[in-house]
């Protein structure tokens, strides 16, 4: 992609800064650096998607095709860093900017291939309206432009917020989010195979109350991919 001399001229004036290390940007990078981006742990999963540790998670609990993440999370951790800017630093572009890196690095391994629909888990309509975005659907977006693959984000609606799953045990993640989510509009799913998008994989209680939910459409498969996965 050609860089435009507008686009030059402003990275004079104000140049950009990783949102990891805090150096100045490339014109060719976007929201992380080069060095930055190579650091990070990834896991490797999307090459055994159908078993590994994130997807065990989900094994008699809830009906998953494939499980991925791309990096494995730590608190305090540089991802933990990107992530933390993502949510809470009004920063869209690094949902974005990480959506890309995603959809290049999955479809190596053949991870995205008969994925119809990218359905980014929802936020509940308060924390919509203070942080003013889905962080969710920031990396759906981001996937979407490398692939094409629609994003649809009126399938579900998240119902109510009790709290964050920050700081629970695995037990209380699965009660805080039992029925949180409902379906709104499913009308053409019947039958695709559909890929959940979040930020980070704990428990995957958040996600499993989401397939919970769409298990009311007729023979759809579903996947899941997120940005993070916690190792136990």
């Amino acid at each position: 992609m050609k860089t435009s001399l507008w686009t030059r001229i402003l990275e004079l004036i104000a140049p950009r800064a990783c949102a990891v290390c805090g150096k100045r940007l490339s014109i060719t990078e976007h929201a992380v650096c080069s060095p930055c981006l190579l650091h990070l742990p990834r896991t490797t999963y999307q090459f055994t998607p159908y078993d590994n540790p994130m997807a065990q998670l989900f094994w008699g609990l809830a009906p998953v095709s494939q499980a991925s993440a791309l990096f494995f999370y730590e608190p305090h951790s540089e991802l933990a860093r990107l992530i933390y800017h993502l949510k809470y630093g009004n920063r869209p572009d690094i949902g974005e900017d990480l959506g890309r890196i995603m959809a290049e690095e999955m479809r190596i391994a053949g991870f995205l291939d008969s994925v119809d629909v990218l359905l980014p888990v929802p936020l509940s309509s308060k924390r919509l309206r203070q942080r003013g975005y889905n962080q969710s659907e920031m990396l759906c977006r981001g996937i979407r432009e490398i692939t094409n693959i629609p994003v649809e984000t009126k399938v579900l609606i998240r119902k109510h917020f009790y709290q964050s799953q920050t700081h629970l045990m695995r037990h209380q993640r699965q009660t805080n989010v039992a029925e949180m989510f409902h379906l709104r509009d499913a009308a053409g799913l019947a039958g695709k195979h559909v890929l959940l998008v979040d930020d980070v994989c704990t428990t995957g209680a958040t996600l499993i109350a989401c397939i919970n939910a769409l298990n009311e459409i007729p023979r759809l498969r579903v996947s899941v991919l997120t940005l993070g996965f916690t190792k136990s």
